[in-house]
This record gives structure tokens, C-alpha cells and sequence, in this order.
């Protein structure tokens, strides 16, 4: 495929995840945006924790209570104890993202052999007042709050799914720059089963390790174009000077690799794109490598 935009011969490292989605559904559209993107802000999977993404919008004929809904997905890196580190992200991020946000409820959006009973991490809300229901041909739990009661699935699915493709924009200045986010976000979400973990793009690329071992990833000095000047290293090209990332997860590898594949083309030939690359660690942060020059 001819392209007008230079695709660097690199890859990007993805990783395994384990992966949970639900269907949140609420009285109105205001209400359903708070519970979908709060629940699934702050991506913190490097620090141990979880990350979530907003998958898209639903109408209320394809909602099963038939209201406005929204598919959202949680994810934990895959681990040993993976399964359980899910279910108790799953319970940090719905009782503070969603059970708190007036009318809404949630079913699950993932059918898997096994799943997490929420009874411990979200019914005990309850404080013992919760309560059993068969609603829809599924089983909820009703959790009593001081507007009614939260409508809760029992029962959420969880699979493997792939986390960090990720595609860098090496552009001319911050306005172009954000052009070229928002034509590669808009395309990555056209496929379905898969979310985008920084939702407006990332503006800070991270290096695995750093001086500073308390913060985590750090800074990822070569690519940044403020440095490019005082650095011997700098891998940032003459003429550039912004370098947004997208950072995406899905439930399969065809899936993630679809979308970063439309992403690309999206962006072709863009005013102010340079060049288009990837992230990667040299294949110790994940064992997916997923080639640009492949994908198109």
C-alpha cells in the first residue's frame, strides 16, 4: 500500500491483560457520561493498578432496560493473581464511578465460562440491606442507596485480551498535532472490542525506568522536542516538535491490530504529520510485536 505519510520499520510491544466489560445504562445522557468516563479514567496499570476505556455509546434500543447505555471495559495486567486483582479494581471503580452516579445500573457485556460474583466487592454496599432479584432472565443484586437502589448484574465476565498497541505521531507543531489525535481516535473506535486507555490521546510517553524509582515510568527524554537541542541522544527529528500517542487495548489481537491499521490510514497525508511510529521497551515489556509496515 502506497502511503503519503513515512511509517517507521518499527513495532509496537503489546501485552496480556485480563479484561472485564459491562454495559452501564442511565436515566439521561448527562448522568450516563459521568458514570462511563469516571469509572474509566486514570489508566493505572504501571503503577499496579487498572485501566479502563470507554468502548462507545449505545441507543436505547440496543440497551437491554432500554435506556441510553455505554459499553466500558476495566483491565488488569495478566498475572498470577490477575483474576483477583480484577475483581477488586472492578470494585473500586463501579462503587465510586457508577453506583454513586444518580439512576444508573449495570449488566454485563462479556460472556466468558467463568465470572466474578460481585457480591463482596459491590452488593455488600448494602451494609447486609441488599437484596436478590431475577431481572431480564439474569441475576442482579439491588444495593439500597438514599435514591432508590443500584441495579447491579451478579455475575461479570473476564477474558484475555491484549493491552499497550500504541502509535506515535511525529508532527510539526501542537495544532496539527491535535488534529492528528482526534482523526486517529475517531477511527480507532469504529472497531468494536476495543477502547482507548488515554481518552484524548497521551502527551507524555514513558521510558521503563527512570532515576527517580518512587515515580514509577519517567520521561522518555529522547522523544520529548523540548530537550532535542541539549540532548546528544535526542531521537526527535529536525522540523518536529509535538509527538502525541495513542494507547489502545482490545479484546483480541486482530482487533487491536485492526484499529491501529485504520488509525494509520485515518491520518495519511495529514498537514503538519511527519512521520508515524511506536512505542516499544525491545521486547521486555510484552511478547506481542505487532509491526506498522505489516499492518499496512
Amino acid at each position: 500500500m502506497s502511503m503519503k505519510t513515512p511509517v517507521e520499520d518499527t513495532y509496537c510491544e503489546a501485552f496480556d491483560g485480563l479484561v472485564s466489560r459491562m454495559l452501564v445504562t442511565a436515566a439521561d445522557r448527562k448522568r450516563l457520561k459521568r458514570a462511563a468516563l469516571d469509572s474509566t479514567a486514570l489508566p493505572c496499570t504501571v503503577l499496579g493498578e487498572s485501566e479502563g476505556g470507554l468502548e462507545r455509546f449505545l441507543s436505547k434500543s440496543e440497551t437491554p432496560d432500554g435506556r441510553e447505555g455505554a459499553l466500558i471495559q476495566v483491565w488488569v495486567n495478566k498475572m498470577k493473581d490477575a483474576k483477583e486483582k480484577l475483581e477488586f479494581e472492578l470494585g473500586r471503580r463501579i462503587r465510586q464511578g457508577i453506583l454513586v452516579v444518580p439512576s444508573t445500573s449495570l449488566f454485563n457485556a462479556l460472556e466468558s465460562e467463568e465470572k466474578l460474583d460481585m457480591t463482596y466487592r459491590v452488593g455488600n454496599c448494602g451494609d447486609g440491606f441488599e437484596s436478590y432479584e431475577q431481572y431480564l432472565g439474569r441475576e442482579f443484586i439491588n444495593v439500597p442507596i438514599m435514591m432508590g437502589s443500584f441495579r447491579i448484574e451478579r455475575f461479570m465476565g473476564f477474558a484475555p485480551g491484549i493491552m499497550g498497541g500504541n502509535l506515535w505521531f511525529y508532527c510539526d507543531n501542537e495544532k496539527n498535532a491535535l488534529r492528528v489525535l482526534d482523526a486517529a481516535e475517531n477511527a480507532i473506535q469504529k472497531v468494536e472490542g476495543v477502547v482507548l486507555t488515554f481518552r484524548e490521546g497521551c502527551s507524555a510517553g514513558s521510558k521503563a525506568g527512570g532515576k527517580f524509582k518512587h515515580i514509577g515510568p519517567s520521561t522518555n527524554e529522547c522523544y520529548c522536542p523540548g530537550l532535542k537541542r541539549s540532548l546528544g541522544s535526542s531521537m526527535v527529528p529536525e522540523g518536529v516538535e509535538s509527538i502525541p500517542e495513542v494507547v489502545l487495548n482490545g479484546l483480541s489481537l486482530d482487533a487491536v491490530k485492526e484499529a491501529m491499521r485504520r488509525a494509520i490510514l485515518a491520518v495519511d497525508g495529514m498537514d503538519g504529520l511527519v512521520r508515524i511510529s511506536a512505542g516499544n521497551y525491545g521486547g521486555r515489556l510484552g511478547r506481542h510485536k505487532i509491526s506498522l509496515k505489516e499492518l499496512v
